[in-house]
C-alpha cells in the first residue's frame, strides 16, 4: 500500500529532523546523560515536527543501543516505528477530552513498562482538554511514577492553564526555513526518482509556510498523475494559484486606475480554474515583495524568484508610493482573512480590486533608497502621472460612486441591526467622499442631526468596513441650504414618526 511522502519519510533518528536543532540538541544531551524530564510541552505551528520529535524522544529513552539513541535499528526502535510497542500511548485530546479519559490515564500510569524502560504518554492537541480534565491531570503530571514520561503537544499553548505550563519543560518549535525544506525535499526526490526543477521546489517551499508536512503534501499532489519533469507551472496548477506575472498585471490595473480591466483580468484568471483564496493570498505576497523592493537594492534572493521577475517587481515598486503599498497590504490582509470563511470568495477578491484601483494611493512614486524617482532622477512632484484615457475617466468615476454607495448601504444595513432608527439614513443621506482621514456624508436638516448624534457608531462601522479609522464630516444637502427652517420642520415630523418621540429642532 502506498504511503504518502510525509509518512514514508518521517524521521527515525534525531539527525533527520529538519530545522529544530535547538530542541534536538537538548533532548540528545538529556538522553545521553540520563536527565530526561518527567513532563514536556511541545509548542509550535502545524507540520513543524512536534509529534515526530515526541516519538523520537520515546524511542530514545527505550532504545537498546549502547551508542547514539535512538538508533532506529534495535528491537524497541523497530517496534515503535511499526506502532506495536506497548509502552507508548498516543492520545488525541480533541476526541478524548473528558475527565473520564484522564481518570483512565491516571490508573494506567501505575503499571510498570511491559517491554521497555519507560512508559511514554503523548497527548496531542492538549489544549482541547476540558477544565475538569486538566484538573484531574495536575497531580499525576507533577509527580508521576519514575517510569512515566508525559509529552504534551499543542499549537495553542496560550489556552493551557498556568498550572499545567508550570509543570512542564516547554520547547517551542520554529517554522522551518525555506532553505531547509528545499534541502529535505530534494533528498526525497532523489530517493524517489522524482524529476523536478529548482524553481518548482522553491515555490513548494514558499507555499509550505514553514511546515514540512504541508510541503511534502504539495509535492505528493504535484507528482500524482504527472509524467516527466515537474515544472513551476505544474506546481502553480496544483496549488490553484497564479504566477508572478499575473500579480504584476493585477497591480498594473491598480496603478493605472483601471477597475474595469482589473475585473476582466480576475475573471480570466478564475476562468482558468484558479482558486480565489489562493489568488488573494498570492496578491498580498506580491505587495509584500513590492515593499521589500523599495528598500533592498538586490532583492532577487530575498524574494525567492528569478532575476528577471525580481527586476519586474522592482520596476513596478518604483511606480508606487509607500502609502499606496501600505494601504493595499491592509486591504488585502482583510480580504485574505475574510475570504477563508466566505461562500463567495470571488466577490471579495473583485471588491478588493475595485477599491484599490478606484483609490488615490497609486499617485506618485518616491523611492526611499534614492530620494526621488529611481528611473528618471526627478523629484516625485515632477514625475508624470500615468495617463488615463478620457473615455475611461467617466467609467472610473461612475464605478467609484457605485463603490461608495455600496459601502454606505452596507453601513446603513448593519446600523439597523444596532438601532432600528438607522433606516432614516438610507434615503436621507449620501456618502459623498472618503479620503485618508475623514469621510463626508450629506444629509437633510433633521437627518443631519440624527447622523451627528450617532457619529461614534457610524465611525465604528466605517472602520469595520474599510479597515481604517476616519472622522465623520456631515454637510447639509444643497437643496436644504435654500430653506433651512422649512426643511427642519418637515424633517422633525418625519423623525417623530420614525422615532416615536418628540424631536425639537435647534
Amino acid at each position: 500500500m502506498y504511503k504518502v511522502l510525509y509518512r514514508a519519510y518521517r524521521p527515525e533518528v534525531f539527525s533527520e529532523v529538519l530545522g529544530q536543532e535547538h530542541i534536538v540538541k537538548i533532548l540528545e544531551n538529556q538522553i545521553k546523560h540520563g536527565t530526561v524530564n518527567h513532563a514536556y510541552l511541545f509548542c509550535g505551528t502545524r507540520g513543524t515536527g512536534k509529534t515526530t520529535v515526541a516519538r523520537l524522544l520515546a524511542k530514545g529513552v527505550n532504545c537498546l543501543s549502547e551508542g547514539e539513541k535512538p538508533c532506529g535499528e534495535c528491537e524497541n526502535c523497530r517496534a515503535i516505528k511499526e506502532g506495536i510497542f506497548m509502552d507508548i500511548t498516543e492520545i488525541d485530546a480533541a476526541s478524548n477530552n473528558s475527565v473520564d479519559n484522564i481518570r483512565e490515564l491516571r490508573e494506567s500510569v501505575k503499571y510498570p513498562p511491559a517491554t521497555g524502560m519507560k512508559r511514554v504518554y503523548i497527548i496531542d492537541e492538549v489544549h482541547m482538554l476540558s477544565s475538569s480534565a486538566f484538573n484531574a491531570l495536575l497531580k499525576t503530571l507533577e509527580e508521576p511514577p519514575d517510569h512515566v514520561i508525559f509529552i504534551l503537544a499543542t499549537t495553542e499553548p496560550q489556552k493551557l492553564p498556568a498550572t499545567i505550563l508550570s509543570r512542564c519543560m516547554r520547547m517551542d518549535f520554529h517554522r522551518v526555513s525555506e532553505k531547509k525544506i528545499i534541502e529535505g525535499m530534494s533528498d526525497i526526490c532523489r530517493k524517489e526518482g522524482i524529476d523536478i526543477t529548482n524553481d518548482a521546489l522553491g515555490l513548494i517551499a514558499v507555499s509550505a509556510d514553514g511546515s514540512v508536512r504541508d510541503g511534502l503534501t504539495v509535492l505528493d499532489q504535484c507528482t500524482a498523475g504527472r509524467q516527466g519533469k515537474i515544472s513551476r507551472e505544474d506546481v502553480l496548477e496544483s496549488l490553484g494559484t497564479a504566477g508572478e506575472e499575473t500579480y504584476i498585471a493585477m497591480t498594473e490595473k491598480v496603478i493605472t486606475r483601471d477597475p474595469s480591466g482589473g475585473m476582466i483580468l480576475i475573471n480570466d484568471v478564475l476562468s482558468e480554474g484558479k482558486d480565489a483564496r489562493q489568488i488573494a493570498a498570492g496578491w498580498l505576497a506580491h505587495y509584500r515583495n513590492l515593499l521589500i523592493a523599495k528598500f533592498v537594492d538586490d532583492p532577487a534572493d530575498m524574494l525567492g524568484m528569478s532575476a528577471e521577475n525580481a527586476e519586474r517587481v522592482c520596476e513596478q515598486s518604483r511606480r508606487l508610493d509607500l502609502s499606496g503599498i501600505n494601504e493595499a497590504i491592509i486591504e488585502l490582509s482583510h480580504t485574505a482573512a475574510e475570504i477563508k470563511w466566505s461562500a463567495q470568495p470571488r466577490i471579495l477578491l473583485e471588491l478588493s480590486m475595485v477599491r484599490l484601483s478606484s483609490g488615490s494611493h497609486a499617485d506618485g512614486d518616491p523611492d526611499p533608497k534614492r530620494g526621488g524617482d529611481a528611473g528618471t532622477g526627478r523629484d516625485p512632484e515632477t514625475v508624470p502621472k500615468p495617463k488615463v484615457p478620457a473615455s475611461d475617466k467617466k467609467t472610473i468615476r461612475n464605478q467609484a460612486e457605485k463603490d461608495r454607495q455600496s459601502l454606505w448601504d452596507e453601513i446603513a444595513k448593519e446600523g439597523e441591526k444596532l438601532k432600528g432608527s438607522f433606516n432614516i439614513i438610507r434615503k436621507g443621506t449620501a456618502l459623498e467622499a472618503v479620503d485618508e482621514s475623514e469621510f463626508t456624508v450629506s444629509a437633510g436638516g433633521g437627518t443631519k442631526i440624527f447622523v451627528e448624534r450617532n457619529t461614534a457608531v457610524i465611525e465604528d462601522l466605517m472602520e469595520k468596513h474599510t479597515g481604517k479609522r476616519r472622522k465623520l464630516r456631515c454637510i447639509l444637502k444643497e437643496d436644504d441650504e435654500k430653506d433651512d427652517s422649512q426643511a427642519g420642520e418637515v424633517t422633525a415630523e418625519q423623525l417623530e414618526t420614525l422615532l416615536g418621540t418628540k424631536v425639537e429642532m435647534q
